[in-house]
């Protein structure tokens, strides 16, 4: 009898870590992924790193985005996006 509890608790253990950690992180993946292929130019964004900046090019795996009063332009990854921002225009 104490063989079965043993598989029991090992597979409830496993679907307990499922739920906790490997379900969320897929989530959160999926969501990511959907961000990233929906930027267009136009778009004002966030990177990880905490540059803001109007994208002005969309390539496959790079975009391209202006920042600062002096309107430099920075190509950039599209893996560094974090966030996109409603742009300040109303567009």
């Amino acid at each position: 009898m104490t063989e079965w509890t043993a598989y029991i608790w090992i597979g409830a253990t496993m679907v307990l870590f499922y739920f906790l950690l490997i379900m969320p992180q897929k989530k959160r993946e999926k969501k990511d992924r959907i961000l990233r292929n929906s930027l267009e130019a136009g778009d004002h964004i966030v990177t990880i790193g905490g540059i803001v900046g109007k994208i002005l090019v969309v390539k496959d795996e790079e975009i391209t985005i202006e920042t600062g009063a002096d309107r430099t332009k920075l190509t950039l990854k599209k893996w560094c996006v974090q966030s996109k921002e409603a742009s300040a225009d109303g567009e």
